[in-house]
Order: structure tokens, then sequence, then C-alpha cells
């Protein structure tokens, strides 16, 4: 079971009727409450820890937990009011908030209002955002974790459940910027997972590209590190046992975007079930995850995110919803090499050394894959005289590009990087003069074939 724990409070979301009046829509949200309602809606155990008003507002809150499958045992009630958040909208722009937190139910959460202990079910607590940033919710919580991080059994590794952190930034909460990175430093080096968005991070350490800010938070003390990377996709960073640091990235996936509360809450959602789904919900499971089983972790988190992005609202996916979203393998294979870094072999220049030409023709032998130089594709072979005659007795119906399959090998890379070096509608004779005159006679035999032209 997953416990998040943090705010619950009431998106006053500013919208226009049809008469085009503009008024604000009371939703229910916050971060951590988004979450849940994700791991909810795709069938995996999960309940709320936190403190929720009596009014209306909280009933609110209360009934969209039980109508998503989340657990409300670990909620206290208070007569306090509920906190709110005035949501505005702007196309192509994140969201703006203004935040009324201050003597509020969730945010009055204290030491006393902790449980002593949590289900023995329970394999996740999820905590962060704007309940971080405020007291005394943010200590109550803090205590939490700590205290849970410091279980131990038979198993040390297995002993604490898993902690995992995003700290979904409203920096216009924070006054202290130093003050501040130095409790997140403190919840970072507590947790096993952290999740931060890139726009986090440009708050946090400004300096820093997010990969950089990425392995500074790794070397911290969590496993698994990841930044969100809007349409992007996601980057990750898994530590393990024996100190290496496994990288695997995965592509963004394009939808009509409506607006994108909650994308980042169903990103983490999505991640956190995915790892209680395939029984991977623990320490020693996560430091062990292959690197298939990330980028399809990452993945599915992807595509809740993309589909919330698609949505009015925080209304995150089922898991139906999320395996009938088809991303085109195609796109898909062609970011898969980054999880493993590839070096390129050098192209070795010893043998065709010895050939008259700059870059002579390639062997058949040698593999397609080494990379040819422009010279090479757009000269084509001329030492011997059999493969230049193709090029000038060439039939005048066909392009450049034809000829030039013609005289060089048949592979497809060789293929594909003459076509990339040749205009296409330029003639072969016209390329081979530019940039090869080292045989004269071959020369000269192309430029009297001025047939090509034509065709333009």
């Amino acid at each position: 079971m997953i416990v998040c724990c943090g705010e619950a409070l009431i998106d006053m979301v500013r919208i226009k009727t049809s008469t085009s009046e503009e008024v604000f829509l009371p939703l229910p949200g916050g971060s951590p409450y988004n979450t849940a309602i994700a791991i909810g809606r795709l069938n995996v155990p999960v309940t709320f820890l936190g403190r929720f008003s009596s009014d209306f507002f909280g009933e609110i809150l209360i009934k969209r937990l039980r109508a998503n499958r989340v657990g409300d045992e670990l909620v206290k009630r208070a007569v306090q009011n509920t906190s709110l958040a005035f949501v505005k909208l702007e196309k192509g722009k994140e969201p703006r908030y203004v935040f009324y937190t201050e003597g509020t139910a969730n945010c009055s959460l204290s030491m006393e209002d902790l449980p002593p202990a949590l289900p023995p079910e329970t394999r996740c607590i999820l905590f962060g955002s704007i309940a971080m940033t405020v007291e005394p919710i943010a200590s109550s919580i803090e205590a939490l974790i700590l205290r849970e991080g410091a279980r131990k059994s038979a198993d040390q590794m297995d002993g604490a459940p898993v902690l995992s952190f995003d700290p979904n930034i409203r920096s216009f909460l924070i006054t202290d910027h130093n003050a501040y990175l130095r409790r997140f430093e403190k919840w970072i080096a507590a947790s096993t997972i952290a999740k931060i968005s890139s726009s986090d991070f440009k708050f946090l350490y400004p300096g820093l590209q997010p990969e950089q800010a990425l392995q500074k938070v790794i070397a911290m003390g969590p496993r698994l590190a990841i930044c969100t990377l809007a349409t992007k996709g996601a980057l990750a960073l898994l530590r393990r046992n024996d100190g290496s640091v496994t990288r695997v990235s995965v592509p963004g996936i394009s939808l009509p975007v409506v607006d994108t509360i909650g994308a980042g809450d169903a990103f983490h959602g999505a991640l956190l079930a995915w790892l209680e789904m395939k029984g991977k919900m623990s320490r020693s499971a996560l430091v062990n995850l292959s690197e298939a089983d990330l980028y399809n972790a990452l993945l599915f988190a992807n595509k809740a995110a993309a589909i919330v992005c698609s949505r009015r609202g925080a209304e995150p996916p089922t898991r139906k919803e999320i395996q009938s979203l088809n991303v085109p393998e195609g796109k898909a294979a062609a970011n898969k090499p980054t999880v493993k870094k590839a070096v390129p072999e050098k192209p070795k220049v010893g043998k065709p050394a010895a050939k008259k030409a700059t870059n002579g023709k390639p062997k058949a032998s040698k593999p397609a894959a080494k990379k040819a130089t422009t010279k090479t594709a757009a000269a084509a072979p001329m030492k011997k005289s059999a493969a230049a005659k193709p090029a000038a007795a060439a039939p005048t119906k066909k392009s450049a590009a034809a000829q030039t399959t013609a005289s060089a090998p048949a592979r497809k890379t060789a293929v594909a990087k003459t076509a990339a070096s040749a205009p296409a509608r330029k003639t072969a004779a016209t390329k081979t003069t530019a940039s090869a005159p080292a045989k004269k006679s071959a020369a000269k035999t192309v430029v009297k074939k001025p047939a090509v032209k034509k065709r333009g």
C-alpha cells in the first residue's frame, strides 16, 4: 500500500461561462491529494494521511477520495476552514496560483495528529509540495518520514518503506531560498525516490542544467532521481549498490493540451503504481531494476501525464486508458539508445591512404556503418575506370541519387549518407567537378553530360 501525505485543498479555477463571464470553479486538488487519486484510479492500494476541514469543501475532498478507491482512515477532521488555491490559466503558460493556507485545517497537521504507526502493509510513503513550506505541517511530515525511514529489520535494506519526494515548488511561498534549500537537501537525503521537474531545478539550482542538477541530487542519497522535462519527456538516474549509475530517458508524448494542472502528480502516481503492480516496490527491488523495466515505468508515467494534459483539471487516467494509448514504436525505439551510452568507433584512415584520391572508394568488405566523409560521397570512386563509366553513361532520365547508387557500394548507410551530402536536383557531374578534381579525364567526361539538368 502507498500512503500519500501533504496538502488537500480546493483549486478555484478561473473559467469563462457561455456568456463570457469569468467565474471560479471549485475543484478538489493539492499535489499529494491528486497523486493519491491517480494511484487509486490505477487500482493500486492507497490511503491519504492528512487533516481535513469539517466544512462543505472538506466533504467534497473526502467524497472524491472514496469515489476513487483512496482510503481515508488516516485523515483527521478539524473545525478550521479548507485551504484554497486560486488558479489562473493562460494559453502556453504554466498555471499561476494564489494560496490561502494560514490557519487552515490541512496546514495545521501537528505531531499529535500523526498515527503512532502506519499500517503494516505500507510499502511506500509519498510526501512533498507546498505542505513542506508551511508550518506546522512541514515539521510534522518531516518527523514522520525520518521516523519511518529509520525502521530496521532483519533485512536492513527493506526494513523501511520506500520514501518518494516531489517538492512541486511554488516559489512565491518560499521567502528564504537558502533556508528552504537546506531543508530540501535534508529531505532528499532521506528519500529513496526523488521526482523533480525542470522548473523546480531552475529555482533550486539556477546555475545548473537539469541533468547536472539531477546528478547532484542522486549523489545526496536517493536510489532513483527523476527529472520531468515537460514536452521533452523525462530523464532518470538509478544508483545501484555497487555505486554505478544507470541513465534512462523517455520521449515526450504529443497530445492536444487543454491545461497542465495535475500533470506532474499523475506522472508521480503512475510511476509508483507501476512499481507496486510489478512487485518492484521495495528498496532492494528498486536498485535492481533492469534498464528495460525503468524505461517502461517512465513511459507508463509519461502516458498518464500526457492524458491529464489533454483534459481540463487534474483528472488522471485509468489503467485501461494508459494501456490503450499507443506510442509509435519507431519514436520510442529512437530514444531507447539513451539507456546505454554507445561510444562511436572512429573511422580508420590507414588503408585508404594508399589511393591517390583524398577519400577513395571504401572496400566492399568494410562495414558500411563507418562514416564516409562528404568528399567520398560526392566524388564517387574515381580510381577505377569501370566505376566512373556508369556515372558518365547513365540514362539521362535518372536522378543524381540514382547515378550515385549505381556507382557506389550497395549498402543502405552509404546510400543514405550520399543522399544527405548531395542536393537531390543537382547532377552528379556538377558535384564531382566541385569536390574532386583528382582525375582530370574523369571530370571532363562528366562535364560533357548536361542532359540531367533538363529535369529541373
